[in-house]
């Protein structure tokens, strides 16, 4: 029997021997592609190619792409754990074709993979087809010699034209067409019908190849234009074609998840491994550590917040199995995980500690509260029968941090629902706050350019590198209000795209460059901003000032060089910032995000504790040395294999292409990176850190400048220096010595007007001990004392309660208009008056408010002539409770 590991190579194997160069698995995190939450399939990573927007120099790919489907659009996790193929997390096997073969190979390559590698018995197969596509019938009919009775033709089974499962498209328009399906049968003994038919949900007859022809272009219309350059995108699921090869029915029954399964079930000492609690746990465990691994750690919004979601369901089901631990049980997964994955996936291994450490953090977060919110629950469902209404789903989601989906996931085992209603109910309540569980809005939309407007156009040729001006550069686009122009007059806000520019787009954290563009003549086009456009041009957004504008004019371009130079030098300070953080704090440090401005740098990094001031000062020493080593800046253009090899690092969220720049100073630091960069580290000058503090759960940022703003920095910390020193009487060397004289007399002076105070107090409390009212045996003190603050008038309270054994006692204080009042209540009244409440009873009447316990309360409110009038009224209000 096959293992995965083995199934997943012979897959790669086998198209690299029909021509397909292997590509690795890309992040789980689209790299700037903002309208996808997760890569959800092994075509993401190809999506500019078969747009046409980038190209590869291999027509032939094929993968093993890592998958999330967990958020947005595509989310299965409802499913999870009660199925036998839902996942997380899952990889897809996949072979593509750019404008090279077509149908015929591959559905060659499928049957010969199945059939003839993995010896799939033939009379187990059978196919779908699109209805109308008569051309992959007479393939699989008379070429690969299929039954006509095993090849069913679907036709639009979803409403509209196309609008069918055997119809791909990317979009509304653009690259669509027929797909072929392969499907296996399980065997007449499982129940369910073949697809197409009115039991085709079961389980017998199980897809586990969809091949996709890309062969039209969809109009605004509906109709459909040929290609020029039919494309072919296919994907297998490694975990569904692994339980074929295996001879088991369910995927979690494979070699994959019975490892993870069967690690769990020791850690809960459960003896049921068919227990859904423990594929959840596998299934999650392998979404959450590839996650983190591509950098997602859990937070409040976006892909963090899916993140934490299910690493809650994941901890809430060890809680099902009554086997939390005070140090958590879900990190403990990722051990058993390495050793099924860390072959195939060397990232998971080396990050292995970091993943760890990121989920036992938001393990311990959770459990404080878990318990609490599963009482909660319980408590709710007995008191409404069985039903949860919104007021209470809000409050379990808002006090206890239990999401949704999870409540809802624990309602299912319990036999219980969601009263009617509930679910507007709770959306109304989580109004404020909906943009947690709506992380895919965020991801809505991106700077693109219209799709005719691509095809038609190439990519803009960056000369950046080498120069700040460039003459003779031609409109090939104008774009306003998100249209593409033919000619743009004086005052318009527009986007010209460049034939190529020195101007530098925004992209890995670089700011974009700010210039102009003029001609000889009198047309001068202000640049404010220069922005990517559909991954391959440099949009120059800015306004056209004077003169008139018309695709096919050649402009002078011009940087403006000052600003550039000193973005430069932030950019190259944070390669070595990077570097230094990971030798200083670990290598777990990753870049999380960054800022690349003119004047300065901002870096955001995984590590789940603050920086001491001992290593902050380290960091930016072992910065500064390297500057002072002044190495050379060395630019290297590679493949991205070689480039990995050579021992460059590749940043979070980044997309790179096949050929990769790297960078390279020194021994120190080596990245992956298109930015413009210094040519000797001694370039940058100076580096000082300004700030560091945490923007997220496990994720820090520091702030920092070079150059010219360092110095300004320098200039503008000496002066606030001098100025201290001129207030305090002494030069700036001895300012730490006259700060420190200047506090210690201050706290001598605080000390002796504290004991002026108690002496004050004493006195002014003896008075009223010897003037207290006397209402049936017991001592009543309401009274204003002049010059104390909150707590002296707490201590007063204190005093007289030592002096007078049965009492009710209210005292105030103002200062700059504003009341402070303290009530206590002592001996034989207890019982019959509550401090808090009289001293609600005199607040009220002051426009504040107050409570506290029985026998001690504070509060406050305004000063003025109520005050006074409420103080008269205390004794009538005491005189009523204890008579």
């Amino acid at each position: 029997m096959k293992t995965s590991a083995e199934i997943r190579k012979d897959f790669l194997d086998f198209f690299a021997s029909k021509g397909h160069t292997v590509v690795p698995s890309s992040p789980l995190v689209p790299g700037n592609d903002p309208t996808l939450l997760f890569t959800n399939a092994g075509m993401v990573q190809f999506k500019d190619v078969f747009l046409g927007a980038e190209k590869r120099s291999y027509k032939r790919a094929a993968s093993s792409q890592r998958c999330v489907r967990a958020g947005g659009k595509h989310n299965d996790l409802d499913q999870v754990g009660y199925t036998a193929r839902h996942h997380t997390f899952f990889e897809m096997l996949g072979n593509f074709s750019f404008g090279d073969y077509f149908k015929k190979d591959a559905i060659a390559y499928a049957w010969e993979l199945l059939t003839g590698v993995w010896q799939l018995p033939k009379d187990k197969l059978l196919v779908t087809i699109y209805h109308t596509d008569d051309e992959a019938f007479d393939i699989w009919h008379r070429d690969i010699g299929l039954p006509a009775d095993r090849i069913i033709r679907i036709g639009d089974n979803k409403g509209g034209p196309y609008a069918s499962d055997n119809f791909w498209q990317m979009a509304d328009t653009g690259p669509c067409g027929p797909c072929t399906e392969i499907f296996y049968d399980h065997g007449a003994h499982i129940a369910g019908g073949p697809p197409g038919s009115p039991d085709e949900d079961g389980d017998r007859f199980i897809e586990i190849w969809n091949n996709v022809f890309m062969q039209f272009d969809r109009q605004p219309d509906g109709s459909l234009l040929p290609l020029p350059a039919p494309c072919v995108d296919t994907g297998m699921g490694l975990e569904r074609v692994s339980a074929v090869l295996q001879h088991v029915h369910s995927n979690y029954e494979i070699d994959l998840f019975q490892h993870l399964i069967k690690h769990a079930a020791a850690l809960t000492a459960t003896q049921d491994l068919d227990n859904k609690s423990l594929r959840v746990i596998a299934d999650h465990v392998r979404a959450c550590s590839f996650l983190i691994v591509d950098g997602v750690l859990p937070s409040n919004e976006g892909r963090g917040y899916v993140l934490r979601r299910i690493i809650r369901r994941a901890v809430r089901h060890f809680w099902k199995l009554n086997t939390l631990q005070a140090d958590g049980q879900f990190w403990r997964m990722v051990q058993p995980l390495v050793e099924m994955m860390g072959g195939a996936y060397p990232e998971l291994k080396s990050k292995q500690p970091f993943v760890e450490q990121a989920l036992k953090a938001e393990e311990a977060a959770f459990s404080t509260t878990l318990d609490a919110g599963m009482t909660r629950l319980e408590t709710a469902l007995a008191a409404s029968g069985g039903k949860l209404d919104g007021e209470q789903l809000f409050q379990l989601h808002d006090t206890y941090g239990c999401p949704p989906d999870l409540i809802t996931d624990i309602l299912r085992e319990k036999d219980a629902a969601l009263s009617e209603g509930a679910t507007a109910q709770y959306e109304s309540l989580m109004e404020q706050q909906r943009d947690r569980a709506r992380a895919a809005s965020k991801f809505a939309g991106s700077v693109g350019l219209p799709a005719e407007l691509v095809a038609s156009l190439h990519a803009t040729e960056f000369l950046g590198y080498e120069t700040l001006e460039k003459d003779g550069c031609r409109i090939v686009a104008l774009v306003k209000d998100g249209k593409p122009v033919d000619a743009i007059a004086a005052g318009d806000e527009a986007v010209v795209i460049l034939d190529r520019t020195p101007f530098y787009a925004e992209s890995g954290g670089q700011v974009g460059d700010t210039g102009v563009l003029l001609d000889p003549g009198s047309d001068r086009f202000e640049v404010r901003d220069t922005v990517k456009l559909s991954a391959i041009f440099h949009g120059h957004v800015g306004k056209l000032v004077q003169g008139a504008l018309k695709v096919g004019d050649k402009l002078s371009a011009r940087v403006d060089g000052e600003r550039r130079q000193a973005t430069i030098l932030n950019h190259s300070a944070t390669h070595l910032l990077h570097a230094a953080l990971r030798t200083v704090l670990g290598e777990h440090v990753t870049q999380k995000g960054s800022l690349v401005a003119p004047d300065r740098l901002r870096f955001d990094f995984s590590h789940f504790q603050p920086i001491s001031h001992a290593e902050l000062d380290r960091i930016e020493k072992m910065v500064n040395a390297e500057i002072r080593r002044n190495a050379e800046a060395e630019v290297h253009h590679m493949g991205m294999q070689e480039a990995i090899d050579f021992g460059a690092m590749a940043l979070f969220g980044e997309k790179y292409g096949e050929r990769v720049r790297v960078l390279k100073m020194g021994d120190f630091s080596t990245e992956l990176c298109g930015g413009t960069h210094v040519h000797h580290t001694g370039d940058i000058g100076v580096f000082k850190i300004l700030s560091e503090g945490g923007v997220a759960a496990g994720v820090r940022r520091i702030e920092a400048t070079t150059g010219a703003g360092a110095l300004a920095h320098f200039d503008t910390q000496t002066r606030r220096l001098e100025e201290a020193a001129e207030l305090l009487g002494g030069r700036s060397d001895d300012v730490v010595e006259k700060l420190r004289q200047l506090l210690d007399r201050q706290k001598k002076l605080e000390r002796e007007i504290e004991s002026f105070k108690a002496k004050a107090t004493a006195g002014a409390t003896a008075d009223l001990a010897a003037t207290a009212i006397d209402i049936g045996g017991v001592k009543l003190v309401a009274a204003r004392l002049e010059g104390l603050d909150a707590k002296s008038l707490r201590d007063a309270v204190d005093t007289l309660k030592g002096r007078l054994t049965d009492a009710v006692i209210l005292l105030a204080s103002a200062d700059d208009g504003k009341a402070s009042l303290v009530a206590g209540v002592q001996g034989s009244a207890l019982g019959r008056v509550k401090a808090g409440e009289l001293l609600s009873h005199v607040a009220a009447q002051i426009g504040g408010k107050g409570g506290g316990r029985p026998d001690m309360a504070q509060g406050g409110g305004q000063d003025g002539p109520a005050l006074l009038a409420a103080l008269d009224g205390v004794r009538d209000w005491v005189a009523q409770r204890l008579n």
